[in-house]
């Protein structure tokens, strides 16, 4: 709605701007100024009466939870509404103030961006964990669940719910490692750069980085301020992540459909017209998801690589709605896909006849001939003529020596070959015995499932070593701040 008191400017840019951002930049704003008040107060460029002055206002702000002061125009943004409220707190005019003192907006953003996206990926790096978590607890129940595997949308070869869920755990450990690494890169302080040149002042970036977690500092105050390379590989992983998230809900869509699995009930919804149905969305929801994911990186890498390599808002603050965005929707993905991997159970996968009328035995019955001697591709060629004759359940000894003798196999084949043949033919649950150990035997899947477990506890150790130090932070800069206002 048009406001006349307001330019178009702020109408149509600093209002809704404010509006979306005031809710995650609020807090760590001023939480980042005590930071920054402490470390000046220390460092004695504030007299310790005017420090403690601005750390009770500063303690106010913390504590009001009240909605969000409106936009009135009196302000441009989240920081100098800020600077007007801490004014208000500390009963002076903000001519006043010392907040800003070897301080610029454009190492408070970067430095507040970097704790808002650290606090949401700490997030999301537990959801991807527990999803993990639940893939290969079931992937450990479901090993020996015969199924048929598909390349193309095909039938291709037998393999096991556990297989499938085996590997997409893994891949979801490699994405946990991913994420424990950029919220590592992310958690290193630009505070102290200033616009991009730093200051004359003696300031102690280091100190106000140990009061918020930080677990170092950006080397150079250029790239501080101007440097996006974390936030372009926040946005891709996540949509790296939902992509590969998304592919396995539409085979879980396939699952579903063809009864394999039972349809969890807490993730569907009904029809508004077949009182039979019950809708799995949620899956058709992750997949969307992942289009957003897709979109919100494509957004900001565009608008990184449109940008100057200097502070830019286009590099920086207008990428952050995207980010923010991306974030959050990755957490409620996981959570949803984590959510509906816990209620997954068997209901009737294929049988033992449908995955054989499949054809997907006819890869292993190939390959047991070549274990006596026969070339891969006469063996091959073999299977391929018996396949066009009848499926693997009508083969007898005598059509399998006829397809030899037709293809021109030297040698004949020995009773034990044609039995090791047709027995592979018309058993897919000898692959429970496969031993390769990636593969989708039994105890294969169970090796897999403890090998990517430790990667999974690997990243949890790291993700509590993050956790543990951002409380310790925190405990640190309220005792230091309470100290420090009662003067």
């Amino acid at each position: 709605m048009d406001t006349p008191s307001l330019t178009t400017y702020q109408q149509y840019h600093l209002r809704p701007t404010y509006q979306h951002h005031v809710g995650y930049l609020f807090a760590p704003m001023v939480r980042a100024s005590q930071a920054h008040v402490v470390m000046l107060t220390e460092q004695g460029l504030i007299p310790a009466e005017r420090g403690a002055r601005l750390l009770r206002g500063l303690r106010e702000l913390s504590t009001d939870t009240g909605p969000a002061t409106a936009y009135d125009g009196s302000f441009e943004d989240v920081y100098f509404m800020m600077e007007k409220r801490l004014a208000q707190a500390c009963r002076i005019p903000t001519s006043q103030l010392d907040v800003q003192l070897a301080r610029s907006r454009n190492d408070l953003d970067a430095g507040v961006f970097r704790m808002v996206l650290r606090d949401q990926l700490v997030g999301v790096l537990g959801r991807v964990l527990a999803a993990a978590t639940t893939a290969l607890e079931r992937a450990d129940r479901y090993a020996d669940v015969v199924i048929t595997g598909y390349t193309h949308r095909r039938p291709a070869q037998p393999t096991t719910i556990g297989h499938a869920l085996a590997g997409y755990a893994e891949a979801l450990a490699g994405e946990a490692v991913l994420y424990a690494d950029v919220i590592d890169q992310l958690n290193i302080s630009p505070l102290g750069s200033c616009a991009f040149a730093g200051t004359d002042l003696d300031i102690s970036p280091a100190r106000v980085a140990e009061l918020l977690g930080f677990d170092g500092l950006v080397t150079n105050s250029y790239e501080a301020v101007a440097g996006a390379d974390h936030l372009v590989r926040v946005a891709t992983l996540n949509a790296q992540s939902l992509a590969t998230g998304a592919r396995l809900a539409r085979t879980l869509m396939d699952w579903l459909t063809w009864r394999w699995v039972a349809t969890p009930g807490d993730f569907t919804q009904g029809s508004s017209i077949m009182p039979q149905k019950r809708n799995p969305v949620v899956l058709e929801h992750l997949v969307s998801m992942a289009g957003a994911e897709a979109a919100d990186a494509a957004s900001v890498l565009n608008n990184v690589g449109a940008a100057w390599w200097e502070d830019s808002n286009n590099a920086t603050t207008d990428v952050q709605v995207r980010l923010w965005d991306s974030c959050d929707r990755a957490d409620r993905f996981f959570a949803l896909l984590g959510g509906f991997l816990a209620e997954l159970e068997p209901l009737e996968p294929p049988t033992r006849e449908e995955i054989v009328a499949s054809g997907a035995t006819t890869t292993a019955a190939a390959d047991a001939l070549t274990r006596h001697g026969v070339p891969f591709r006469a063996a091959h060629s073999v299977v391929g003529r018996l396949v066009r004759d009848s499926a693997p359940d009508g083969w007898t000894a005598e059509s399998v020596r006829a397809a030899a003798d037709a293809v021109g196999i030297g040698e004949p084949l020995t009773d034990v070959a044609v039995a090791h043949l047709i027995a592979a033919a018309v058993r897919p649950e000898l692959v429970l015995d496969r031993a390769q150990a990636d593969g989708p035997g039994t105890a294969a899947v169970r090796a897999q499932v403890t090998v990517v477990r430790s990667t999974v506890d690997k990243v949890a150790g790291r993700l509590a070593g993050v956790t543990d130090r951002l409380a310790r932070a925190d405990r640190a800069l309220d005792e230091v701040a309470t100290e420090m206002a009662a003067r």
